[in-house]
């Protein structure tokens, strides 16, 4: 309304001099219109050239200033100019904090476009896929990441996701989703230790049904041959008891399982409870002589312990499990030696022995559950397979770290390491 007015303002400013000027003349009268007019357009010129000016570079905030009719014009602009900026950003600000988010994701992300050339990637895709931001923006991902897998799969998406290895020892998820116009996203994640798991689970699953199938063969062998053959009475207690055996190793395996499953499902142990340590290593060496029944020499290393904080039956069962392998695994004659030292950052029990020691390539594996080393002489030591698994578990409840060391043929050392809150204050009554 207000252009209109001031429009028409001028027109009448024009026409009134105009007829200023006829009223002294013809001549003199358009020679006025003529003046008048040519000031408008030269005033509105003016403003034009400004504005054309700064269109050609539009600094922010430089937006020109008008007169009359061109204020209004150039306000409504210099207002348009302010939102604009506001707007641009709070979409740089919305930008940044999606990109941070993603940055924070655990799974690699790749912006493609439609060419498959990367627009932006975040730091874990970096690391998975082995990607520089320096020198790989603009690359096509297919020269990157070329496991034949992975191409195919580029070339004809399908809904599932396709495995790739890009290291000895990573596994990797990738998935394209599309987006956008044109655009796809590449996600990555790393599926080494679900891989992992998956395998430990069958190999579990086929461990514990060996292990239970063994003793029940035995057991229904036994059985048929008292039930079919007519057997003398020495020769039936003979039978009799090699079932018992074999029942009594189906139940510690039983046992044994059960024990796992409760530490699996409990929460860390409570560190309000005072353990005894010497007079508990003095029973685990107890245990030991009679384990041994002779055969080898059993020395203790104490270093004025301190009281642990936690369960006792637990942590028995974990140090009277590391003492048990040392005396199995040690010819007789050899040495098993149990120690405990403290220091400024808590303490270590540990078992030691003189046996025949373990190759470097199996040590990372010894906790899993029904891993042996030599199948064959663990069943003849008695053992279930599980005992390292129910001691690691006991101590993780405690906070503490099974650590093993080993050299074939030389013997090998297991440590419990405890923190130093697990730690209770010295117990001069013990």
């Amino acid at each position: 309304m207000i252009y209109r007015q001031t429009a028409l303002l001028l027109v009448a400013l024009a026409v009134l001099a105009a007829l200023a000027g006829l009223a002294a003349g013809a001549a003199a009268g358009w020679a006025f219109f003529a003046i008048s007019v040519s000031a408008i357009l030269a005033w509105h010129v003016r403003h034009l050239a400004r504005l054309e000016r700064w269109l050609a570079d539009p600094v922010p905030g430089k937006v020109p200033e008008g007169q009359g009719i061109w204020d209004e014009v150039l306000a409504a602009l210099h207002r348009l100019e302010r939102d604009a900026a506001r707007r641009e950003k709070e979409l740089g600000n919305a930008l940044a904090h999606m990109r941070r988010a993603v940055q924070a994701l655990p799974d690699g992300v790749v912006i493609l476009d439609r060419r498959n050339h990367i627009e932006w990637f975040n730091r874990t895709a970096e690391a998975q896929l082995q990607l520089d931001v320096r020198t790989d923006l603009g690359q096509n991902i297919a020269n990157l990441v070329r496991e034949p897998a992975f191409i195919e799969y580029l070339d004809s998406p399908r809904d599932e996701a396709v495995r790739i290895t890009r290291a000895p020892s990573l596994a990797l998820s990738l998935q394209l989703i599309s987006f956008g116009q044109a655009q796809k996203m590449l996600l990555s994640r790393d599926v080494t230790q679900a891989e992992r798991v998956d395998t430990m689970r069958r190999d579990f699953v086929a461990n514990v049904s060996h292990e239970l199938r063994t003793p029940l063969t035995v057991l229904v062998g036994f059985l048929e041959t008292i039930h079919n053959l007519k057997l003398d009475p020495q020769r039936q207690r003979d039978y009799l008891g090699m079932m018992q055996e074999q029942a009594s190793r189906m139940q510690r395996i039983i046992e044994d399982l059960l024990t796992l499953s409760s530490l699996d499902s409990a929460p860390p142990a409570a560190a309000d409870k005072r353990i005894a340590v010497a007079p508990l290593l003095q029973r685990l060496k107890a245990d030991a002589e009679a384990l041994s029944s002779g055969k080898h020499t059993i020395r203790t290393q104490i270093e004025s312990p301190s009281d642990l904080l936690g369960m006792e039956t637990e942590l028995a069962s974990a140090f009277g499990n590391l003492v048990s392998n040392a005396i199995r695994y040690t010819p007789a004659g050899g040495t098993v030696t149990l120690a405990w030292r403290e220091g400024e950052d808590g303490a270590r029990f540990s078992v030691e022995d003189t046996g025949i020691g373990i190759e470097a390539e199996h040590i990372p594996r010894l906790t899993e559950r029904f891993y042996r080393v030599d199948r064959s002489r663990s069943r003849e030591t008695g053992g279930t397979g599980l005992g390292l698994a129910i001691a690691k578990h006991a101590l993780a409840r405690h906070d503490a770290t099974l650590e093993v060391e080993s050299q074939p043929g030389k013997g090998s050392r297991f440590s419990a390491r405890f923190p130093a809150r697990r730690l209770a204050a010295k117990n001069l009554t013990v």
